[in-house]
């Protein structure tokens, strides 16, 4: 035996005896092996495996975008539901049955010229729309989907929220101070709502000053959407400064109302004007003389709040209306009855936007300022009874809102702590 060789295989000992004569044999086959194999063809090498092209997925309104042709167009003058979706391959009769199933959803009468439509065609030959979105604004939007059973519902954009800061010193009138802070006019709209019953705002003086805890919606975290809510706010009036921070103050019906730091509803039983920044061009006077007759005396039993024609009238308080009509010199009229002490009356109107019967809630439109009846130019004649009888809204001591109520108090001054701080923090 020449020798011998120990592998070890896991726990295993083989043991191979090589003789002499076996040794020769193999020295001669070794070199046979290696010409053998060396002419062999070569091995070739795997060809790889194809490129899979993986396609993100592209969600907007709901849908993979990417399973469609995609056409974004706004709406023009003359385009209607009906034709767009003719000159994308669908038919009449589909057309025709589309609206009738969708017309206690989506009124397609009412698209708006220069509002955004966006249609997914099918991607073959027939490029034919299966589902038609349209843009009421930034956020809402509704959906026609067209395949199969036929589909109709409003949706909305995701948004963020994003609280911001702004302050203003009044130097002529709040809207133009609103811009000169690049503040959208609906939240300077917003803000004189909030403080409509404590402030008069034809009565504002240089030197005022306000600061603003608000929300602003974003779409993609990127696209400006407009206010959400102005969450706190403080109003420097005639040296009097006037917080109000918004809370839920009735859980159950979930209504927000503004209260003050005492917890005190800033609003009260009836809003100072039926109209927004406006002027009053001619007052409640049971003595005033009218050059045109003769300079004699007409009573003039309401009070004139000068606006241009189409300005929103509000109901000044929550109510019934008991008269929405025209006639004589009142024009187009609305009157509402509040409780058995107050009623309210709106002459001159454009057009009117109640019924008789209806319920109206303080700060909804009734109308639209005009010139109808006996007028000198556009204005709305507001009149206020009171236990029957025509009295100057100014000089009534009007009650005031239910405060907080007790049950809520201590989450409110626990809701306000952080705001007020962050509001005295901010920089005129």
């Amino acid at each position: 035996m020449v020798g011998t060789r120990i592998e070890k295989l896991g726990s295993k000992r083989l043991t191979y005896n090589i003789c002499k004569p076996t040794l020769k044999k193999i020295i001669f086959i070794i070199p046979a092996l290696i010409l053998l194999f060396s002419c062999t063809d070569d091995v070739k090498e795997e060809e790889p495996f194809p490129k899979i092209e993986i396609v993100k997925a592209h969600f907007e309104y709901g849908y993979d975008l990417n399973e469609f042709n995609v056409i974004r167009d706004t709406i023009r003058s003359g385009d209607t539901f009906g034709a767009i979706l003719d000159a994308n391959h669908v038919p009449q009769n589909e057309i025709f049955e589309v609206v009738s199933k969708i017309k206690d959803s989506f009124d397609v009468r009412r698209v708006k010229v220069g509002n955004p439509f966006v249609l997914l065609n099918s991607k073959d030959s027939l490029n034919k729309t299966q589902v038609f979105i349209y843009e009421k604004n930034k956020i809402d939007f509704a959906v026609i989907d067209l395949r199969d059973c036929i589909t109709s519902y409003n949706d909305q954009k995701p948004i963020t929220l994003i609280t911001k800061t702004a302050s203003g010193v009044i130097s002529s009138s709040l809207s133009q101070t609103m811009d000169e802070q690049h503040l959208s006019p609906y939240t300077t709209d917003q803000l004189a709502t909030i403080y409509a019953w404590t402030i008069d705002f034809f009565r504002l003086q240089p030197g005022d000053r306000f600061k603003i805890i608000y929300t602003e919606k974003f779409i993609n975290d990127t696209i400006p959407a407009g206010l959400d809510e102005i969450k706190a706010s403080v109003f420097e009036h005639r040296g009097r400064a006037i917080y109000a921070f918004s809370f839920i103050g009735d859980s159950i019906m979930g209504i927000t109302d503004y209260y003050d730091e005492e917890a005190n509803n800033l609003r009260r039983a009836f809003l100072k004007a039926p109209v927004k920044f406006s002027r009053i061009s001619s007052r409640y006077n049971l003595k005033r003389r009218i050059k045109f007759y003769g300079n004699r005396v007409r009573p003039h039993k309401g009070t004139d709040f000068a606006a241009s024609i189409g300005t929103p009238i509000m109901a000044t308080a929550d109510g019934v209306v008991t008269k929405s009509e025209r006639r004589g010199g009142n024009g187009k009229y609305v009157k509402i009855r509040h409780n058995g002490t107050y009623d309210t009356q709106y002459l001159h109107m454009k057009n009117r936007n109640v019924k008789v019967g209806q319920h109206v809630r303080q700060g909804d439109v009734i109308g639209w300022v005009g010139m109808t009846g006996n007028t000198g130019g556009p204005h709305v004649c507001y009149r206020f009874w009171k236990n029957g009888k025509q009295v100057d809204p100014f000089k009534q001591d009007l009650p005031a809102s239910e405060p907080l109520s007790k049950e809520y108090q201590e989450s409110y001054f626990n809701h306000i702590e952080s705001l007020k701080l962050q509001l005295d923090g901010v920089e005129y």
